[in-house]
């Protein structure tokens, strides 16, 4: 069980960092060839949250209805999520979309569990030590030393259970 790189995607489909961990896992790709796979992605992502299934409408209630809103009741939509999850034979990758539209790319062996987990860690990692970074400015490449190091530890754990 072995996460092999992590990708993050800005809003606008630009590569804002990119790791390689287990060097035996994936084949090595050039620089340009992540920058090509981040918008390439970042398209196949927008194209796929639009493919959503149509709903059927909900049924009106009898009561406690809302005057003045469509149906009487009060939702929020889902959201469309896009591309989740990639498999083939050889690797597994896994999306996790913020609300602010970065989007985190987590290539990892087929058999690696908890992979929503991991991700999800990798999420909380980003917020307190890039986020918080008062020299960080959104939408540029991530060079946070601190980000580095704490995403290196953690991922090495990972790669030992």
């Amino acid at each position: 069980m072995t996460v092999f790189s992590l990708v993050i995607i800005n809003k606008a489909g630009g590569l804002i960092f990119n790791r390689t961990f287990h060097e035996g896992g994936l084949n090595k790709i050039s620089t340009n060839d992540y920058l090509v796979l981040a918008g390439t992605f970042h398209g196949v992502h927008a194209i796929t949250a639009r493919l959503n299934p149509v709903k059927s409408a909900p049924e009106r209630p009898l009561s406690n209805s809302v005057p003045g809103v469509p149906g009487g009741i009060l939702t929020r939509p889902e959201p469309p999520s896009g591309l989740e999850v990639l498999e083939s034979e050889n690797f597994r990758l896994q999306c996790f979309n913020t609300l602010t539209g970065v989007k985190f790319l987590l290539f990892t062996d087929t058999t690696q569990t908890n992979v929503d987990v991991i991700i999800r860690r990798i999420y909380d990692l980003y917020s307190d030590y890039v986020m918080k970074n008062p020299f960080y400015q959104l939408e540029m490449p991530i060079r946070c030393d601190m980000f580095d190091r704490k995403l290196l530890s953690y991922i090495r754990e990972v790669n030992n259970r």
